[in-house]
């Protein structure tokens, strides 16, 4: 029989104590059942671009139609630059088509917009004749779309779409107190457009039953015009977005 000393006979317990320990661990591992990880919610999917297009009418040597004050082209490119800010400010990603006194053919200012893939377009524009705002739509027939959109008939694909939009301009115009008149014509501007296109054209305040006459270069009356239609198009945004 071997002998050991008391402080060997200590190592050998300690030594085998703590191999049972791990021998024990491991049988415990290998018993128990897998821990499943816990489920990621899928990540959100990335919200579509919303984009207005801001088309100023005329430009450079087209100076539209002659206002009391200004061309049309002054007006249509300042009411642009307004209505451009108010929306950037409510979060509305906006491309326009001229930011200066520079004249665009309407094959262009289409190219513009198709390009930009916008959910709105607006084409801008002023009269003397009238009161409010009109708002004009494309006179071609709803069609259905095609993989290749044919030029100056494109929009008869988002007519549907555009009568939309201009009601709820209109609404958002009518709760502001300006008078609105709605119409269908031929928009040689718009009718290439694949987007929810609308004519907005001002004319001056006419308060119905009164003289009162509030002209185009008022700058309340401006900023009452760019407020509604700003309001309108954030309401379009939140519309187009609902399943």
């Amino acid at each position: 029989m071997l002998k050991y000393s008391p402080t060997t006979k200590r190592w050998l317990r300690n030594a085998f104590g703590a191999a049972a320990l791990l021998v024990a661990a491991s049988l415990v591992t290998a018993q128990s059942p897998a821990v499943p990880p816990v489920p990621q919610p899928p990540p959100a999917p990335p919200q579509p671009r919303f984009v207005v297009l801001l088309d100023a009418a005329h430009g450079g040597d087209d100076p539209g139609g002659k206002l009391s004050d200004q061309p049309e082209k002054a007006f249509s490119l300042a009411l642009s630059v307004k209505l451009r800010s108010l929306l950037t400010a409510r979060g509305i990603q906006v491309v326009t088509t001229r930011e200066s006194d520079t004249n665009l053919d309407v094959n262009r200012r289409a190219e513009i917009a198709n390009h930009a893939n916008a959910q709105a377009c607006l084409s801008l524009h002023a009269t003397e004749a009238g009161s409010g705002v009109h708002l004009f739509t494309s006179s071609l027939p709803p069609a259905p779309a095609s993989r290749i959109p044919a030029w100056k008939t494109a929009q008869a694909a988002w007519v549907t779409r555009s009568l939309a939009l201009a009601g709820v301009l209109n609404s958002a115009l009518q709760q502001a107190g300006i008078a609105v008149m709605l119409g269908r014509t031929a928009l040689p501007e718009v009718d290439s457009m694949t987007c929810p296109a609308i004519a907005v054209e001002v004319a001056p305040d006419q308060t119905q039953g009164s003289d009162a006459r509030t002209e185009l270069d008022d700058p309340g009356y401006q900023a009452r015009v760019a407020e509604a239609l700003a309001a309108a198009l954030l309401e379009w945004k939140t519309e187009a977005r609902q399943p």
